[in-house]
């Protein structure tokens, strides 16, 4: 695969606002990069996890125009934690509603872990903006691998605690979910990571962001096989490309190469080394790879007929 300098990690927002989605949602965006570029929307993880500024540096910004939002009760986006109103159906909404109001015709989508499946999700409704996927570390958001991931931990009463009474109580309940997620996201087991300090507001926002993920999670995203393309038509002239970290931990390879199986014409690789962290250096290089190929040609695979 073709190398090339990693991107700065911030380059300039030379855009950035709020779209009302109505019912009380506010969504936070931003836009960087080449303003006549081809355009790529980011799709955060989660659910729940709000966009993180890290993700800038898979971009090359002389390439590409780059859009990226968070989505509702995340992040920046208003009100925060909040569940109501808040499903996939209405996240899918969401982006044709920015798409809209950005003026924008068709873009290539890019995601990781959850954002890889409301990619999917999103193509499978609204085809014909999407110019392709990159699909990184794919989440199958059904129960079993749920409870896979979780393996014996309490994540339903986490789910609980996380709306108790005190403070103290949902604070406990989020670092419990969160020391749980970091053991499992590195390549290698690690049973009790060392969790850094935050400041009350810091566990407020942790509270909020895993608030929403229990509220999907519980509900299996609202996804089933046929609303992530399985059935749909031919999917063969899309370039998708799949990276998944040969030892994620988090989501399990076997399933998201199971669904790439039914996407004709898609790609696969297992990123040796790397578990679910996008920023682990070989899955980084490996999406700057990716998407150097495809602001240069239009496809992920340098040679048309591979």
């Amino acid at each position: 695969m073709p190398t090339q300098t990693p991107a700065p990690i911030s380059p300039p927002t030379w855009d950035s606002g709020w779209l009302d989605a109505g019912d009380g949602h506010r969504l936070y965006y931003e836009q960087w990069g080449r303003p006549d570029g081809p355009v790529a929307l980011v799709l955060h993880g989660g659910p729940g996890s709000g966009f993180t500024e890290r993700l800038r540096s898979f971009f090359d910004p002389t390439q590409f125009r780059v859009i990226a939002f968070d989505q509702r009760g995340c992040g920046r986006s208003t009100p925060r934690g909040e569940c109501q109103h808040n499903t996939t159906e209405h996240l899918l909404a969401d982006i044709e509603c920015l798409r809209h109001a950005l003026g924008v015709q068709r873009w290539l989508v890019v995601g990781g872990s959850w954002g890889a499946t409301l990619a999917l999700a999103y193509a499978t409704r609204f085809r014909a903006p999407v110019a392709g996927l990159l699909l990184r570390g794919f989440f199958w958001p059904e129960a079993k691998s749920i409870d896979e991931f979780f393996a014996d931990r309490p994540w339903r009463q986490w789910a609980t605690q996380l709306d108790a009474a005190t403070r103290l109580e949902r604070h406990a309940a989020a670092r419990a979910w969160w020391q749980w997620e970091l053991s499992r996201s590195g390549p290698n087991a690690e049973t009790a990571p060392n969790l850094p300090a935050l400041s009350e507001p810091q566990l407020d926002a942790l509270c909020d962001r895993y608030r929403v993920q229990a509220h999907y999670l519980q509900h299996a995203c609202w996804l089933d096989d046929a609303n992530l393309g399985r059935g749909a038509a031919d999917w063969s002239g899309l370039p998708i490309q799949f990276l998944h970290g040969a030892a994620d931990r988090v989501c399990a390879l076997a399933p998201a190469e199971h669904v790439h199986g039914w996407l004709a014409g898609s790609s696969w690789r297992a990123v040796e080394g790397a578990g679910h962290d996008p920023f682990h250096p070989a899955m980084a290089q490996a999406m700057r790879d990716a998407l150097n190929v495809f602001a240069q040609s239009g496809r992920f695979s340098p040679n048309p007929a591979a």
